[in-house]
């Protein structure tokens, strides 16, 4: 935690170098040891909105998963990554797919039209789901 305590705010005012990949796996890696660093994911949001047409289907998952885990109220994000996300679903694996799912439904977007469009990628591909990817799609 120490070290987290140290880098939030040294990476806050640095955010514009930062590509999709490192917003995304910074707002994980806060999320996924359990920090909190609000003041942090605000920022990202900020920062990542103008620039989520160059995130790959990977940055929105995991960029979706953490704010959905860390309970970061995030709504503008959000339905910004739903929007700029949707028209490219077929190009996401189910791990992402079940990532999205999951964290719009844990997050409270309502974005039914994004989960329409999730189910309909997930239904063309069912079969390269694993039962986990097929249990966590299904809980959201």
């Amino acid at each position: 935690p120490r070290l987290f305590d140290a880098i939030a705010p040294a990476a806050q005012p640095r955010l514009g170098d930062f590509n999709p990949q490192a917003l995304s796996n910074t707002v994980w890696a806060f999320a996924k040891a359990g920090v909190d660093a609000s003041r942090l994911f605000d920022a990202i949001a900020v920062a990542a909105q103008p620039r989520l047409g160059a995130f790959n289907p990977l940055d929105f998952a995991i960029m979706a998963w953490a704010f959905a885990t860390s309970s970061v109220s995030a709504p503008r994000l959000l339905c910004a990554i739903a929007g700029a996300s949707q028209p490219r679903l077929g190009a996401f694996n189910p791990q992402d797919l079940a990532s999205m799912a999951w964290a719009f439904a844990t997050a409270g977007v309502a974005a039914s039209w994004l989960f329409d469009a999730i189910a309909r990628a997930v239904q063309s591909r069912l079969g390269e789901f694993s039962s986990q990817h097929l249990a966590n799609t299904a809980w959201a």
